[in-house]
């Protein structure tokens, strides 16, 4: 199992409560691109549906996959179109549950390949105020001076 794209942001972002794989729905030049890395999950989402039979589905919306580099040339390809993950119907239904509950969104966190695969990991997170963030990269930089006191006073 090994990440071709992590989502940088979804952990600084949002606080993730619960962790979600699912399948994606690719063309085969999409699943060559991700597995040759290029792909971005910077802005992405994932978003309910409902089809024409009025059963809900998810999608991956803005998740940026450039055309690979050794297709030959397809014709009104967009790079960021929607693309649907595959889950078993009672997951998503748990899945739009928790959605519904107040400041609760799904968001990608990374996608990896899985014995030969494409796998998205998404997870249940509530967005962080500001004055959280801020609290954690104070912490991140007291822990960070508290190393390399420690480390100093090793060497002594």
């Amino acid at each position: 199992m090994s990440a071709l794209a992590v989502n940088k942001r979804a952990n600084f972002d949002y606080e993730i409560t619960d962790k979600h794989e699912a399948g994606i729905v690719l063309f085969g030049h999409e699943a060559k691109s991700i597995k040759t890395g290029h792909i971005s999950l910077k802005g992405a989402f994932v978003t309910v549906k409902n089809t024409t039979k009025n059963l809900p589905e998810l999608y991956l919306i803005n998740a940026h996959i450039p055309l690979y580099a050794k297709a030959s040339t397809v014709k009104s390809y967009d790079p960021t179109r929607p693309r649907k993950l595959l889950l078993h119907k009672n997951e998503i239904n748990k899945l739009i549950g928790k959605k519904q509950e107040q400041g609760l969104t799904l968001v990608p966190i990374k996608i990896y390949s899985k014995h030969s695969l494409i796998k998205l990991e998404f997870g249940v997170g509530r967005g962080k105020k500001k004055f959280d963030k801020r609290e954690v990269i104070k912490k991140r930089e007291v822990d960070k001076q508290i190393r390399t006191l420690t480390k100093t006073k090793a060497r002594k």
